[in-house]
């Protein structure tokens, strides 16, 4: 079996031409022996593309002796013309052999600065599994150098046959640090982040094309949906369709940074609040200011809002309601009450993700749609939590970005976390992430986090909540480079890098492990998790 460089490729499930490579690269790893090695990198440097090592070149093959062979891989048809094959590209031919005599130069010339002018082979072929070249005589490649549709199955024998396996040499270590470092060049996982964003938003938009698809009136829809299952892409999906209907939607949840992030990403038409803020402004419409300073204020609150007449301009064409699972059930019929006659009304949940300590709602003779598919969180991460949650709680990995291993850092004292929590921040610096691609979230409550009493972690200066709001409702944060945070207010966002600190329990128990789930789905790309030694004891056991 040859060797495959970056290794981890067995765990990637993906789509379009990534997922043809992905086949390609399993046919060559079975197919060819381990005199081989084959250099691929398209499901790290590029989600959607099929740019790989160098320029477009989608595999190197490289024997025992150093010498190589760029394979470069065209799916679907091709055309023939006078000038060779071309490849179509949106209404645009691009010539196949000046691509791949581009490709080979300039691997040649990189090569021979490299390694002061030393002498490597270097072959190339052309591997089209799709398409029957008619005239391969006159295609612009060699037609020994082709692999086509006739004879596909061929291709690792094709490729012994021009490149023998060759006796070991000094050349072969020389040849694979210069393909490794140059696969590493490109894994830049900051710039990464917004392919990986746009490719997880777009598998995960299934719950919603779905859920929107069912006919049932009144419009009753419960999901229940894991974390990263696509419940805010179907929050949207509905609040902007809404508004595109002509109607007025409301987006209600518990937790106020989710509220706020949602409203800063949602068009204009509607009303995104939290269930407080919306008795908040109710009240404050019939004349009434609301006392903050009590110790019970947010259930006066909510007791003054029950007395009040819902007026019509507080009525809506469609209620969603996120987080249900934080949501009291005194609170449903204050909530439903705002839905006009006709309207729809989605409530979004998922149990595992319940952080307080309450009786949850239930919503007899509602359609229910389960979402068990995570399309958010690195296996890695989904492995963890499927040693973490109970046996009737399912989640399924189904992301389509390769991502890193759970990194577990474990502190002694108050000291040693700090120098954790900096060795937790570089390892993700050090990956590629940019700071601003990090969030540092506290397992403990604001007031006695430890971490969140510093302004600044060595050289990381932490961008934290005030807990104030400007005159437009937005939160006021301090200046900094690491956004810094507790889980608690964090659930309902994500980040590409994720460092979840202080965790820290004598038991793991049914509401330490949700805490840890909530924490570590967070993370699109990595996690790392900053433990007591104690803590670290009973979640490495359960692991």
């Amino acid at each position: 079996m040859a060797r495959i460089v970056p290794d981890g490729w067995q765990d990637m499930e993906t789509i379009g031409a990534m997922r043809r490579e992905l086949e390609t690269l399993g046919l060559l790893a079975q197919g060819l022996p381990d005199d081989y090695t084959v250099y691929h990198a398209v499901h790290w440097t590029n989600i959607e593309r099929t740019h790989a090592i160098h320029g477009e070149v989608d595999f190197v093959v490289v024997n025992r002796a150093g010498h190589m062979m760029l394979i470069e891989q065209k799916c679907g048809e091709l055309e023939e013309t006078p000038e060779g094959l071309a490849k179509n590209y949106g209404g645009k031919l691009k010539s196949v052999p000046v691509q791949m005599a581009r490709s080979v130069n300039s691997m040649r010339n990189k090569l021979a600065r490299t390694l002061d002018g030393e002498y490597v082979g270097i072959e190339h072929l052309l591997f089209c599994p799709d398409y029957l070249c008619q005239s391969p005589q006159t295609a612009g490649v060699v037609p020994e150098r082709i692999v086509d549709a006739r004879r596909r199955d061929a291709l690792c024998s094709v490729i012994q046959e021009i490149l023998p396996a060759g006796n070991a040499g000094p050349l072969y270590v020389k040849v694979d640090r210069f393909l490794c470092d140059t696969i590493q060049l490109e894994t830049d996982a900051s710039a990464l982040v917004g392919q990986a964003k746009a490719l997880v938003t777009r598998v995960s938009s299934g719950l919603a094309y779905w859920a929107r698809q069912l006919d049932m009136t009144p419009f009753r829809l419960h999901v229940t949906g894991t974390a990263g299952s696509g419940k805010t892409q179907l929050a949207l999906a509905e609040y902007r369709g809404t508004i595109e209907n002509g109607g007025r939607p409301l987006y209600l949840c518990f937790n106020r940074p989710l509220a706020d992030h949602i409203a800063m990403i949602a068009p204009l038409g509607g009303m995104v609040c939290t269930f407080h803020m919306l008795c908040e402004r109710m009240l404050r419409q019939s004349g009434v200011v609301p006392d903050f300073n009590s110790a019970a204020a947010f259930d006066e609150l909510v007791l003054a809002c029950a007395g009040l007449t819902v007026p019509p301009e507080w009525l809506f064409d469609t209620v969603i309601v996120d987080e249900g699972q934080d949501i009291k059930a005194e609170w449903l019929d204050l909530i439903l009450r705002h839905a006009g006659e006709s309207a729809r009304i989605l409530w979004l949940e998922d149990p595992m993700q319940k952080l307080y300590r309450h009786s949850a709602v239930t919503l007899p003779g509602w359609t229910r749609l389960r979402a068990e598919k995570n399309f958010r969180s690195p296996r890695s991460v989904v492995r963890l939590l499927q040693a973490l949650v109970p046996d009737d709680v399912t989640v399924v990995p189904a992301t389509p970005v390769a991502g890193h291993e759970v990194d577990f850092l474990v502190y002694e004292n108050g000291a040693d976390l700090i120098d954790k929590v900096k060795e937790g921040l570089q390892t993700c610096l050090s990956a590629g992430f940019a700071t601003t691609d990090i969030a540092l979230l506290t397992y403990r409550g604001r007031d006695s986090s430890r971490i969140l009493a510093y302004d600044q972690l060595g050289p990381y200066v932490l961008r934290k909540f005030q807990g104030t709001y400007d005159s437009e409702g937005q939160p006021g944060f301090t200046r900094g480079d690491i956004l810094a945070d507790t889980v608690h207010r964090f659930k309902g966002q994500s980040a590409p890098a994720v460092v979840m600190a202080e965790i820290d329990f004598e038991r793991l128990g049914d509401e330490e492990v949700r805490r840890v789930f909530v924490g570590a789905t967070r993370a699109a790309m990595k996690l790392v998790l900053v433990m007591s030694e104690r803590a670290a004891a009973k979640l490495l056991e359960r692991i």
